[in-house]
């Protein structure tokens, strides 16, 4: 059905979107988050006596390196999204096996966001260094909702679509 092809494509393009906001706001804002890195990779507020604080980083290059790392996955993911999003819509009318190839930049950047927020927010930040210990500098639960939705997305686009009948 088409209204399922405008759905799939429609949801690509909000993921896109959000993607975008956020790389956008890490750049222009760029202190506010980098102080959030910052404090995750020091693991300066995780509970006291803990003994997983030989992981810590304290080389400010380190920071910035990591932080750099994450707005150009971040970015990554918007293009490839938006380069999804477009080559579906272009593709909305159709045969099936047109559309469905032209998923794959989708699949790729709704893929690729997934390991964004699940592997270096949640793995990384969350579990290795302990962000789930903090109070004020804890992401997990934003990192879940976000890598969540974007593999509900994901699934959804994933799913083979039928010809389009009148």
């Amino acid at each position: 059905m088409l209204v399922t092809r405008l759905g799939k494509t429609a949801m690509v393009a909000a993921t896109a979107f959000y993607a975008s906001l956020v790389a956008f706001g890490n750049i222009t804002d760029y202190g506010t988050n980098y102080a959030f890195v910052e404090h995750v990779l020091k693991m300066d507020t995780i509970f006291p006596g803990a003994s997983i604080t030989y992981r810590a980083i304290d080389n400010p290059m380190l920071w910035q390196a990591f932080y750099l790392l994450i707005i150009t996955a971040e970015t990554l993911t918007a293009i490839l999204c938006w380069i999804g999003a477009g080559k579906m819509l272009g593709s909305l009318r159709r045969d099936a096996a047109t559309f469905n190839r032209s998923k794959a930049w989708a699949i790729s950047g709704l893929g690729f966001g997934f390991l964004v927020w699940q592997v270096a927010f949640m793995s990384i930040g969350g579990e290795w260094f302990g962000m789930w210990q903090s109070t004020t500098w804890n992401g997990v639960q934003s990192a879940f909702r976000i890598f969540i939705t974007i593999l509900g997305v994901l699934i959804f686009v994933a799913l083979k679509d039928d010809e389009l009948h009148d």
